[in-house]
């Protein structure tokens, strides 16, 4: 099976993800995209997502915490805010944010205007894809 391959890097951490891929499920800001071998040109921009990754019949996630993705026919490039493979996901710290996040967002829906909503919101997507990654029901 033809296969891309995928680099994924942050600031803080350097590479994070490098390997060839049979197809990536990823979240940009027009929506889900699949990625396959010999893709057209693009350059996009990442939000908050479990991102899916397919290898010789398997799969794979990896948190993103937003960022940017170019591909070329041959290789997939995500340069990311933050990005974690399941293994290093502390589960009890993202239920934790998990739980103010929504706790924030539950506020000023009930009109509390000191909160900052996207940030809230922004907090929000990023516990629960770091729930999705590990597999974990969100609360």
């Amino acid at each position: 099976m033809a296969t891309i391959l995928l680099e994924v890097a942050t600031p803080d951490k350097g590479e994070v993800f490098a390997k060839e891929i049979n197809m990536l499920i990823c979240r940009s800001i027009a929506g889900e995209l699949g990625i396959l071998p010999k893709h057209a040109r693009l350059l996009t921009e990442l939000i908050p997502h479990a991102m899916r990754i397919k290898v010789d019949g398997g799969e794979t996630q990896l948190f993103i915490g937003g960022g940017f993705m170019e591909v070329t026919p041959e290789k997939i490039t995500i340069l990311a805010d933050s990005a974690e493979t399941p293994d290093s996901i502390d589960v009890e710290r993202a239920k934790s944010a998990y739980k103010r996040a929504e706790e924030r967002v539950n506020s000023f829906n009930k009109g509390d205007t000191e909160i900052d909503i996207k940030r809230a919101e922004a907090a929000l997507a990023r516990a629960k894809a770091r729930l999705l990654v590990k597999g974990v029901p969100i609360p």
